[in-house]
């Protein structure tokens, strides 16, 4: 293992957005060359409604029948709470590898570095979750996508299957893109998340336009189901899925121009933007499905609303577009987690850290990190090939380490604030004051912290009848809560080894 302290003396700072991070004790190696909707661009596709929604829209509607749409404000509220924090911190930090670097300023270098490494793990499930999401899409637009006869529903084995395949090729093409340059990949983004808001627009409007009957039916429950709470709890996993990665404009902050100004606003309009477009996107489905009651709403999902409702030819020129959208969010999840690597990295606090920390001259980017998330990230894929319940695992646990690493901040930031030592705001690179909550901090940080502690248990609660519903796999009912177990493990296993060499050494 090596270790590789920030150096400031090859090039000085040549702007205000250099300068800024030399306070912190880095010199500028990134290309810094993302405007405001570039920055906007990497927290929405992070988020990526159309991926998202599509990919657990029929597992949200499955446990909680049309009720389940009410999740959705719900969980929004709470994430906003969430980014009103992270907008004030990355004001104030405008670091890549922004929920490693903000715990650490707030608590203390290993209480943040298990930050980062629980944050860092769960972005490579999301980048491996996100890729599965084209088995949602891809065989519903032509049949020969399915390579692996048979099934084609992501629950099925064949299915499952041919999910791993699909998310494979998709990876090696993200990975690709994540090596070649900077201003490749802003342009990708920014074009993906314009296809993407003009595809998820348009949906929402043919969906509304074909309604089949009144916003009245989201009061009701599925069929046969009296549980109410219990509908709720589960069928939040979507909008829980849905709503995270806002964070990623502060990740992107040392690429970004003016962003101490920018990264603040962006967090919080990713987010909404996102939240409204996926509500109306929910809504819309529900009230279009051509039946809420032949059971393949809570199979096939919105794939089989729209190729029922609008026509083939009409809903696979959409589901086309949603195979953009997943495809620029598989992209940015991979390169939010490179960018966290990176900046780990960076201070010497990861294995071969002298490697990761590199950035290529030329391209601006750290390529091993992005090879290492494209390869971890692809292994977690051959899960699916052992068991279909490997779908929801995958995704329910990269819910679980976000919103754990999201309270590793929040939680600090609370502890801040209530001591009086949380840094008061300043002025951005304009010289206009920062984004702050002001007297609203502490209440707004506290239902942050506990929203994002609820969540956390209920999206790891091992429920059988979610994680196990066929029985005989014990380990995807408690999957969440084993892969956070063994996730700290190492982490701790980590930081022993290197404490032993540093004392020997």
């Amino acid at each position: 293992m090596t270790s590789t302290a920030p150096d400031l003396r090859p090039e000085p700072p040549h702007s205000a957005d250099d300068r800024s991070l030399t306070e912190f004790g880095y010199r500028q190696e990134l290309h810094r060359s993302l405007s405001r909707y570039a920055s906007f661009a990497a927290g929405f596709s992070f988020i990526s409604v159309l991926t998202t929604v599509f990919q657990f829209f029929a597992f949200g509607y499955a446990f909680g029948g049309p009720v389940f749409f009410w999740t959705w404000p719900a969980v929004l509220v709470g994430q906003l709470l969430v980014a009103a924090c992270f907008a004030e911190l990355a004001a104030r930090y405008p670091i890549s590898g922004a929920i490693y670097q903000w715990s650490s300023r707030l608590s203390n270098r290993t209480f943040g570095w298990f930050a980062g490494w629980i944050m860092v793990i769960g972005q490579i499930v999301v980048v491996a979750a996100a890729a599965l999401a084209l088995q949602m899409v891809l065989p519903a637009i032509w049949s020969g996508f399915q390579f692996v006869g048979g099934d084609p529903t992501p629950t099925s084995p064949t299915g499952a299957a041919n999910a791993a395949v699909l998310g494979v090729l998709l990876l090696a093409l993200t990975t690709f893109v994540n090596v070649l340059d900077n201003r490749v990949l802003s342009v990708v983004n920014r074009v993906g998340v314009t296809a993407e808001i003009i595809g998820a627009v348009l949906i929402i409007v043919l969906l509304l336009t074909h309604s089949e009957r009144s916003p009245g039916i989201t009061f009701h429950m599925a069929e046969g189901s009296t549980d109410l709470l219990g509908a709720l709890l589960v069928g939040s996993f979507m909008a829980a899925y849905v709503m995270i990665g806002f964070d990623s404009a502060g990740e992107m902050s040392e690429e970004t121009h003016h962003p101490r100004r920018v990264a603040p606003r962006t967090i919080l309009t990713a987010l909404g933007a996102a939240g409204l477009l996926g509500g109306l996107l929910v809504l819309g489905g529900l009230l279009a499905a051509p039946s809420l009651t032949d059971g393949r709403l809570g199979v096939d999902g919105l794939s089989y609303v729209l190729t029922s409702s609008l026509g083939d030819g009409v809903g696979r020129v959409l589901l086309a577009d949603v195979v953009v959208a997943i495809t620029v969010a598989t992209l940015a999840i991979q390169t939010s987690a490179s960018r966290m690597l990176f900046s780990m990295a960076r201070d010497g606090r990861l294995p071969f850290a002298g490697r990761l920390a590199k950035v290529a001259p030329r391209t601006g980017m750290p390529t091993a990190p992005a090879l290492v998330v494209g390869v971890l990230a692809a292994a977690l894929l051959l899960l699916n090939f052992a068991s279909p319940e490997a779908f929801l695992a995958i995704g329910t646990t990269c819910i679980v380490m976000l919103y754990l690493a999201y309270a590793m901040v929040t939680g600090p930031l609370l502890i801040r604030r209530l001591k009086g030592t949380f840094p008061t705001p300043g002025t951005d690179e304009t010289g206009k004051p920062l984004f702050s909550l002001g007297r609203w901090g502490i209440p707004v940080n506290a239902l942050a912290l506990l929203y994002g502690l609820f969540m956390t248990v209920n999206l790891a609660w091992p429920r059988a009848d979610v994680y196990d519903p066929a029985g005989g796999h014990w380990w995807f009912q408690w999957f969440s809560v084993l892969f956070l177990l063994a996730t700290v493990a190492a982490g701790v296993t980590y930081h022993l080894i290197r404490n032993h060499r540093a004392r020997s050494g």
